[in-house]
């Protein structure tokens, strides 16, 4: 009898059986889902703000990659047209009467400012030259603002993304440790979880800032290099007015 007392009492504190039920015991998952509801209505605001930062971001994205490709297959079009050796008049009547884009509208704002200095009966070319060259970079700046229009979105929900995870994070982790102190339990099963929910919010910050950064970058230096080929398109055909303008002149003169 003794005996037997005796080997239950070691079957009972065998640390192998003790660590095999513990292992054993069920753990309830955590899932993204159960994290969310689970968090302080604080942390949801963030969380819920800043997927929906991230959805905006992505539309940016995609808007911006479709535009610029527009604008750059348009440029395309046009520098061969204006490089075929047709007259400029007739490129000129071609696109004046119908919507024009990116370095189309330089061409048609610089011709029209050139047209409209012959229409007048005196016919003076006295500052023609910088007026054309204003003319020319205020449409490289208004296409410039049209391409760059959101990209301030962008770099906001990049700059400010992480931020905004961190400041859930920080609130549901203070919620988590007055949890903590209410129910004086400190298992590593009690605080888990909240900790799980609140840097759960910074997880979805820097979901929504990551791609935000990437493509910004991307994206600006696209603009740029649209931006540079204005540029050079503007100066070409500034030099090519100023000929037509010194020839005009020497008539001028002769006569």
């Amino acid at each position: 009898m003794a005996r037997g007392i005796e080997q239950r009492t070691d079957h009972k504190m065998n640390p192998a059986d003790i660590a095999s039920g513990a292992l054993g015991a069920p753990v309830a998952e955590i899932t993204f889902w159960h994290m969310f509801w689970q968090a302080h209505f604080v942390v949801k605001a963030v969380m819920i703000g800043l997927l929906a930062s991230s959805v905006w971001a992505w539309a940016i994205i995609v808007n911006k990659f479709i535009l610029l490709k527009q604008a750059e297959n348009s440029m395309d079009q046009f520098e061969e047209s204006f490089w075929s050796g047709n007259s400029l008049e007739d490129l000129y009547n071609a696109l004046a009467n119908r919507p024009t884009t990116a370095m189309a509208s330089l061409f048609v704002a610089a011709m029209r400012e050139w047209k409209r200095s012959f229409s007048t009966a005196s016919s003076s070319f006295m500052g023609l030259q910088a007026r054309i060259e204003k003319v020319l970079d205020v449409s490289i700046a208004r296409e410039v603002e049209r391409l760059e229009s959101q990209l301030l979105v962008l770099a906001s929900i990049a700059s400010a993304g992480p931020f905004v995870g961190l400041f859930g994070t920080v609130w549901g982790i203070m919620s988590s440790f007055r949890s903590i102190a209410a129910s004086k339990n400190t298992s590593l099963a009690v605080v888990a979880p909240g900790i799980a929910e609140a840097l759960f919010a910074t997880a979805i910050g820097l979901f929504a800032a990551i791609p935000a950064l990437i493509f910004y970058n991307i994206l600006s230096g696209r603009v740029a290099r649209s931006q540079a080929r204005m540029e050079s398109f503007a100066d070409e055909f500034s030099s090519i007015l100023s000929r037509q303008i010194d020839t005009h002149v020497g008539r001028d003169r002769a006569a």
